[in-house]
């Protein structure tokens, strides 16, 4: 880049909040750093204004994703985790000029739990958030770290919160890669817990560890492996089956017949990452086909594109897939 391509712009953050600036900049400065990096400008600060000097382009996109940023920052932490989505939207909308997106409208795009907001990022989590809240069964599949198990988990809180229903009743087949579980340690309480402790991570991760202790208690959250489900009927619940590629036929059918009046269930898994014993047909990857043109059922297909984790994630998916 030569010098005659290279321009200063300043700005004001407005309204100017010393705690907020801080949350913004992160640790000596890492998040600024950070922003610098990917979009190969110069950042200065000085008092509430910011100076920003690179190419035309870059200037102007990072100056955009400050106004986000620190537009959030009043409400959320901001972190490597954060800008990392934004710099990702980026990516995906820049013929688009990085503007804010006028493909997401709907209300459905952002769910407030007690201890964080939860952001759809990218059309399919708005999509996706969209089919839970209108439908009573909803099916999210794709590749790991797109949001389907962390989304379904924060609209099942946001329903109990607002009194939509009485429970939520979280579940995963216990079917291990590789190990038996009869040849690990412990009673079958700790033998099953390994396989459920994801749903418990996203559960902390919105309500902190006490409150999810106390829901537990009071029987208003439930976590279990998919066989305990049988011969149930959940009238007014929230249920979620996770990692439901590794369901057979018979057990996906068992788990879609447990929901009751007023409930409403949602389904996530990856179809390229099944763990059921040769021979056995994915009950997941079986009612996709069958199911997809009832009503009040709704699909939600994610793509590596989706990956709101590490960069790297993204690259190893596209790479399995080109395989």
């Amino acid at each position: 880049m030569t010098d005659k391509n290279i321009i200063s712009s300043e700005f004001l953050l407005a309204p100017f909040d010393n705690r907020r600036f801080s949350n913004l900049c992160g640790n000596f400065d890492e998040n600024i750093k950070q922003i610098e990096e990917y979009f190969k400008v110069d950042i200065l600060s000085k008092g509430d204004i910011l100076k920003i000097r690179g190419s035309d382009e870059s200037v102007g996109k990072t100056r955009t994703i400050i106004n986000k940023l620190y537009k959030i920052s009043a409400s959320e932490e901001i972190n490597f985790e954060a800008i990392h989505v934004l710099l990702r939207e980026n990516e995906m909308n820049k013929n688009d000029d990085f503007k804010d997106s006028d493909k997401i409208k709907n209300e459905f795009n952002q769910i407030q739990t007690s201890k964080k907001l939860i952001r759809a990022r990218g059309d399919n989590q708005s999509d996706y958030l969209s089919n839970i809240m209108l439908n009573d069964l909803t099916f999210g599949i794709g590749p790991a770290g797109t949001g389907k198990t962390y989304l379904a988990v924060a609209s099942a809180i946001k329903a109990l919160e607002n009194d939509d229903v009485r429970r939520i009743i979280l579940v995963r087949p216990a079917v291990e890669a590789g190990e038996r579980l009869g040849f690990l340690p412990g009673d079958m309480s700790q033998k099953v817990d390994p396989f459920l402790r994801p749903m418990y991570d996203a559960l902390y991760d919105m309500l902190g560890a006490d409150q999810v202790s106390k829901l537990i208690d009071q029987h208003l959250i439930e976590i279990a492996p998919l066989a305990f489900m049988r011969g149930r009927s959940l009238n007014e619940s929230f249920l979620i089956l996770d990692e439901a590629q590794n369901t057979t036929i018979e057990q996906m059918k068992m788990f879609l017949t447990r929901i009751g009046f007023g409930s409403r269930a949602v389904v996530t898994g990856d179809i390229t990452q099944i763990d059921l014993p040769k021979g056995q047909r994915s009950g997941l990857k079986h009612c996709a086909k069958i199911l997809r043109k009832i009503k009040k059922i709704a699909f939600t297909y994610f793509t590596a594109e989706d990956v709101v984790r590490h960069d790297l994630v993204k690259l190893i998916i596209e790479a399995y897939e080109s395989s």
